[in-house]
């Protein structure tokens, strides 16, 4: 069992490499494998998402069957993972088989995958929910009062992984918007000779006639190069 230096240099790591991925996706993959890595007792480990303060996707898995464990949260309306987006930061079970806090839910996570023990953290920025990392341990009692602590410290790293990835991809989501309506507006400038204000006024117009948004009619006029009708 690593001691608390060495789990420390880990995940000083682990933080480093989910920085290094290119997208939200990409840096929840790493976070689930590097748990099972660096925490004593992880046997596997998931991380689920909230998009727009409701929907909860399975976002990613150290193995695929825990997605029929998530699915099967929704289903039932029960289990940790959800207790911890809605009512504790921290939620633990030491024996899922018979945890009365989810008596549907525990008993087929037990039978069908063999995981017993479970620690789902809340991932959280400074204003928002985000979703929660959830660890899984094939034993019963398989994570200790200072594993529970560790793995706080990681989902910690995990949420600002996760925040900073989500902030990216919505930037290159809006200059991406920016840049193919700035290409629009080059399109009706060259077909119509027109300055590039009264260019922009032209697509915002056509957009409002045809109720389209502004980016949905310039990425249509940039595919198709016609112009529609006003």
């Amino acid at each position: 069992m690593p001691n608390h230096d060495e789990f420390n240099r880990d995940l000083a790591a682990a933080a480093r490499d989910m920085q290094d991925e290119d997208n939200s996706k990409q840096a929840m993959e790493r976070a689930v494998v590097l748990a099972t890595q660096i925490l004593p007792g992880c046997d596997a480990a998931g991380v689920c998402v909230v998009y727009r303060g409701e929907r909860v996707d399975t976002h990613a898995t150290s193995d695929d069957a825990l997605r029929q464990v998530d699915t099967l949260q929704h289903e039932l309306k029960e289990g940790p993972c959800l207790d911890a987006l809605r009512r504790q930061e921290t939620v633990q079970s030491n024996d899922l088989s018979v945890d009365e806090r989810w008596p549907k839910w525990g008993p087929e996570v037990a039978t069908r995958l063999g995981l017993l023990s479970i620690v789902s953290y809340r991932l959280f920025s400074t204003d928002s929910t985000l979703g929660a990392l959830n660890l899984y341990g094939k034993d019963r009692s398989a994570f200790t009062s200072d594993d529970i602590h560790d793995g706080m410290a990681l989902a910690a790293h995990v949420g600002v992984a996760l925040a900073g990835a989500q902030e990216v991809e919505h930037l290159e989501k809006a200059l991406g918007g920016r840049t193919v309506i700035g290409q629009a507006t080059g399109i009706l400038m060259e077909r119509f000779s027109l300055p590039s204000d009264r260019a922009f006024s032209l697509l915002s117009r056509i957009s409002q006639n045809k109720n389209l948004k502004l980016r949905q009619l310039a990425e249509q006029i940039v595919r198709t190069r016609a112009i529609p009708k006003v």
